[in-house]
């Protein structure tokens, strides 16, 4: 039971090694790549130079604070002190934007000749002539978020041009404010082609573009009246091959197509000749690992204690030059490892978040059942409702109905004429004025008395 489990953990960490293998830290072009931007604990960001206005950007433990939340109109740049020696290369930036709902800003990542020199704090709409790419992040066009690639080979004037925007060689949209995380930007340049990467999600790429050595990276940020505040927490650039390095910056051949539809156009940037391409891709892996291989000799020729001493002398400084190159690569496969372990144990730490979000699905079905239920009663008590209106509709008929036919006859029957009072009357008054008159005529024939 125990070899299975032991086999998964070995083949795991074997790929975890050759992982691990292909990239390689470049120390000097890096920072933030051990969770801390100085482990020494002081404010300064080895091997880079910082810069900014009104103020210089704030240095802590895990980032740099590029723009503050306050004041507004605030810039500020990283730049590497080092230029970048390698043809290929990843670079993984990640930065985090948080401000208020109308915030505004951008943040710029740049590779580019004299970078501190001509670029500055500048962003792609302040900077002039500069040599070489820009990364810009923006809110362009009022959308939620653009990350747009810009090329220069020192001929353009940005801050003067009339349209900087329709210079764009490659954008895709991306939503990077206020998400509560860090966002990663990959930049990654290889023999066949430049791509840019967002959250391990392709943004663009180009087959027509390459980088040549000698470049240094920069980061800047600008705010605007409405700040954004940009925080940068690790700038971390990597190659298959340290020992590639080059140790002359060859010229760059730059071009870049003035076509009518810049946004589109085929940009063969800082691409060498073939000659020089062909001449690089003979060299074996072994000369470009050792320079200073020592060819296998026969013993008889070496006849004297003197040439003996200078082979064995040989012999054991190429030696001692091997060993040191490995001891380089394997503290940068060291370093790569605990990379890896960071970001794996990262991983697992949202993975179980993710687990954990799985134990409120008895709580979404109980939530559930309860609206079943709410939904039935609101339907019963609709249904009671509607017949309570027609029952007190048809009392109130009935009891109007039965009201107005009372009041008809009632009406009727005070307003009919009475006459027989009247009649009673008038006969009454002449019955006793006949008889008065019969009386007093009787009176008046009868026989007077005398006393």
């Amino acid at each position: 039971m125990r070899l299975p489990q032991q086999s998964s953990i070995l083949a795991f960490g074997l790929a975890t090694i050759l992982t691990a293998q292909a990239q390689f830290l470049v120390s000097e072009l890096s920072f933030g790549y051990t969770g801390r931007i100085n482990d020494r604990g002081e404010a300064t960001v080895p091997g880079f130079t910082i810069h900014g206005t009104p103020n210089v950007p704030e240095i802590l433990s895990n980032k740099v604070i590029l723009t503050p939340p306050v004041p507004g109109n605030a810039r500020g740049a990283v730049w590497g002190d080092q230029p970048n020696q390698y043809r290929e290369w990843v670079a993984d930036v990640d930065f985090r934007a948080n401000g208020g709902e109308r915030g505004g800003g951008n943040l710029n990542i740049w590779l580019a000749r004299r970078g501190d020199q001509e670029i500055g704090s500048s962003s792609i709409y302040t900077v002039g002539r500069f040599d070489g790419l820009a990364l810009l992040v923006d809110q362009h066009g009022g959308s939620a978020g653009m990350i747009r690639g810009f090329l220069n080979d020192g001929t353009v004037d940005y801050k003067s041009h009339h349209g900087v925007d329709s210079l764009a060689f490659g954008h895709c949209y991306y939503a990077y404010r206020n998400l509560g995380r860090p966002s990663q930007i990959k930049l990654r340049q290889t023999a066949q082609a430049f791509k840019v990467e967002v959250d391990n999600q392709l943004c663009f790429e180009s087959d027509q573009i390459t980088i040549p050595p000698g470049y240094q990276f920069g980061i800047t940020a600008a705010s605007a009246d409405n700040p954004d505040s940009f925080e940068l927490f690790k700038l971390v650039v990597m190659t298959e091959n340290l020992a590639a390095k080059l140790q002359g910056t060859p010229p760059a051949h730059q071009q870049q197509n003035d076509g009518q539809d810049q946004a589109k156009a085929q940009t063969s940037y800082g691409r060498n000749s073939q000659n020089s391409q062909n001449s690089q891709n003979t060299n074996s892996p072994r000369s470009a690992d050792f320079d200073d291989v020592i060819d296998d000799a026969s013993a008889d020729s070496i006849t004297s204690s003197k040439a003996q001493f200078a082979d064995l002398h040989n012999r054991l400084q190429s030696v001692n030059h091997h060993l040191s190159t490995i001891f380089r690569q394997g503290a940068g496969m060291n370093n790569m490892n605990e990379k890896r372990h960071e970001e794996t144990s990262q991983m697992i730490n949202d993975l179980k978040q993710s687990l954990s979000k799985l134990d409120k699905l008895d709580k979404l079905e109980w939530l559930t059942s309860e609206m079943t239920k709410m939904q039935r009663d609101i339907q019963n008590i609709k249904t009671d409702l509607n017949s309570r209106i027609s029952q007190s509709e048809n009392n109130v008929k009935r009891a109007i109905s039965s009201n107005h036919g009372t009041m008809l006859e009632h009406v009727a029957t005070q307003t009919t004429p009475r006459h027989g009072k009247l009649i009673f009357v008038i006969i009454g008054s002449q019955i006793v004025l006949v008889a008065g008159y019969i009386y007093y005529e009787r009176k008046k024939t009868l026989p007077k008395k005398y006393l």
